[in-house]
């Protein structure tokens, strides 16, 4: 062999030698280093305000300097650094251990460190605001006081509200741009793209759209493909309802699956700007989207940077923190020193006392209330009786049918004295069940799926929230809810009759029911956590059974099993009821745009 070819061969595979190891090395590090921050916790150390002119760089040296200080080596302190707060918070996230923690909490100039809370999104509109008396529900401005509020407003034209969310799903009729005026000049915000979401996407009335990550994936791992879209757009769907219930477009003839409430969508302030804040993320197709106290406060920073004029955050926790180790709190009170109005979601794990969240007195906290709409259908029982349901599932009249109780057609075994009845997944006999109606004590959409796996025709449950309200969902076979005075009239039918049936009636949209409003079952109640002589919730609005945009990436029960595909959605919840009050906020701040926080804030409570 040449001589020449065996020296260049060998200084050849040195090098490849070389680098592979080098490679190796690297790959080693990166691991240890992930496996390293991953026995640790996301904590927040918050430091205040920025002053000065410091740039980036010099801002995010501070705060490595910070964990410089309790971590083993450079390299490690940059590997579990999460964020970095840089435009008007001052402060950063990053993985901690309790003692870590601890040593920074003792630093000069930390003001807090904190264990950073992963908050939720709980999904739990054509009438809402004709109900409010801000418009008539065809869109006509002939009421006095809607009238004079939205043409003093200019129907919120100038006003940009960031609404910290699931995303947004751009191609809606309820986020059209006709007709409306330039990006206001204050706008500093951008148009962030990313999978299937660009430049185009933003609009006249979509005027900036970003994403935040870092936090989620650090504790998650990388967002899931089939889950999410890696981009401003929604998934979910909960981020679109809340932004058109804000600021929607009127759009005639909208409906949710089935033709329910039907009439004119439309957001509080027609012509209010949008900046989407995408925070939330589905880490699994059974569990609630997350939304992560580090992402937020990220959010929070660029917002008041960009320069919105209303944060609308619907986004709850179970329960209250401290202020000053409080996500939320803390950007909320940086946005109060700008004027900027913050209105979160008090909360849907009401009735239970002092279940309310987002506390803080300088933001305001929404409690769900009804509006005079209901969707009603009828059920008779075999021996004529009649009882009133309440469904927004989409089916023709049923025949009748064999009707049994839930309790008479359980797997031996599968249930237990506080379980039975109440069709829990895998309690009921295909036997039993097939061909006939099933009554379950109590029911949603989890128990709807169990009625059906097990061969029935159609179910009847009773009102798990007890009371007036009903949360209604599209269930994937016919069904109903009915009151819960009602519950005992059907057991004692299907008891006292050998054969019993039952004939379920398709459900109806009507208007004009009372009493309304009443409280929804769900809304969180206080007294204040932290500090109960402040009273929270500060106000309520409409969040039951309301009618908003809708992504056509997730069915309306964002259930696997579902594969219909709707433009516009009811949903329930708190997360609802924020979005009425962040529009009529907005509409304030469009009239009186030298008023402070406050003054809108105390203005709401004392004239709603």
């Amino acid at each position: 062999m040449d001589a020449k070819f065996i020296i260049t061969s060998c200084n050849f595979n040195k090098r490849f030698m070389e680098k592979y190891l080098a490679v190796l090395c690297f790959l080693f590090i990166s691991l240890h280093m992930k496996a390293l921050c991953e026995e640790r916790q996301v904590y927040i150390v918050y430091l205040g305000e920025h002053s000065g002119n410091r740039n980036f760089e010099e801002i995010e040296e501070h705060h490595r300097s910070f964990l410089h200080s309790v971590k083993g080596s450079k390299q490690e302190a940059e590997t579990c650094l999460i964020h970095s707060y840089k435009h008007i918070i001052n402060g950063f996230s990053a993985f901690l251990t309790p003692e870590e923690a601890s040593t920074v909490s003792e630093m000069d100039g930390v003001i807090s460190v904190f264990r950073s809370q992963t908050r939720r999104l709980r999904l739990q509109t054509t009438r809402s605001w004709d109900f409010t008396n801000l418009l008539e529900a065809n869109g006509d401005l002939s009421r006095v006081n809607g009238e004079k509020l939205l043409q003093r407003a200019s129907y919120g034209k100038d006003v940009i509200v960031g609404v910290f969310d699931s995303g947004i799903w751009p191609e809606s009729r309820s986020f059209n741009d006709e007709g409306m005026e330039p990006v206001p000049k204050s706008w500093k915000g951008t148009c962030q793209q990313g999978i299937a979401f660009n430049s185009s996407h933003c609009n006249r009335k979509i005027i900036g759209a970003r994403y935040y990550l870092k936090h989620y994936e650090a504790e998650h791992g990388p967002v899931k493909e089939k889950m999410e879209f890696r981009s401003p757009r929604d998934k979910n769907g909960h981020g679109t309802h809340t932004a058109s219930t804000i600021g929607g477009r009127r759009v005639p003839n909208a409906s949710s699956l089935g033709g329910f409430a039907n009439g004119t969508a439309s957001g509080g302030a027609p012509l209010v700007r949008l900046a989407i804040y995408k925070v939330c993320w589905q880490p699994d197709p059974l569990d609630e989207p997350v939304c992560p106290d580090g992402d937020t406060l990220a959010a929070f920073d660029d917002a008041i940077k960009d320069g919105v004029h209303v944060i609308s955050l619907s986004i709850g926790s179970y329960t209250s923190s401290p202020y000053a180790e409080d996500g939320t709190a803390i950007g909320s009170l940086h946005a109060l020193k700008r004027d900027i109005i913050v209105v979160c979601s008090a909360g849907n794990s009401g009735p239970t006392p002092s279940s309310v969240s987002n506390v803080a007195p300088w933001l305001i906290s929404v409690g769900a209330s009804s509006i005079d709409r209901i969707f009603q259908s009828t059920i008779v029982l075999g021996n004529g009786l009649i009882v009133q349901g309440r469904t927004v599932t989409p089916f023709r009249k049923t025949k009748k049918y064999p009707l049994v109780y839930a309790v008479d057609v359980e797997i031996p075994g599968k249930t237990t004295n506080v379980t039975t009845g109440r069709c829990f997944p895998g309690t009921l006999s295909k036997k039993l069940v097939k061909g006939k109606v099933v009554f379950c004590w109590v029911g949603f959409i989890s128990q709807a799926l169990e009625v059906r796996r097990a061969g029935g025709v159609a179910a009847i449950f009773g009102n798990p929230y007890g009371g007036k309200g009903v949360v209604e969902s599209p269930f994937l076979l016919p069904g109903t809810t009915v009151l819960q005075n009602d519950r005992a009239t059907i057991v004692s039918y299907i008891l006292n009759n050998e054969n019993p049936t039952a004939t379920l009636f398709p459900g109806r949209t009507i208007i004009g029911t009372g009493p309304a409003p009443f409280m929804a079952p769900f809304t969180a109640l206080g007294p204040n956590g932290i500090e109960p002589n402040i009273l929270k919730p500060d106000i309520t609005a409409p969040g039951l059974n309301i009618l908003a945009a809708w992504t056509e990436a997730s069915p309306p029960t964002q259930l696997l099993q579902d594969h219909r595909v709707v433009k516009y959605n009811i949903g329930s919840g708190t997360s609802m009821s924020c979005p009425h009050v962040s529009a009529v906020a907005a509409l304030l701040k469009a009239i009186h745009p030298d008023w402070s926080s406050a003054a809108i804030r105390s203005s709401l409570m004392t004239t709603g």
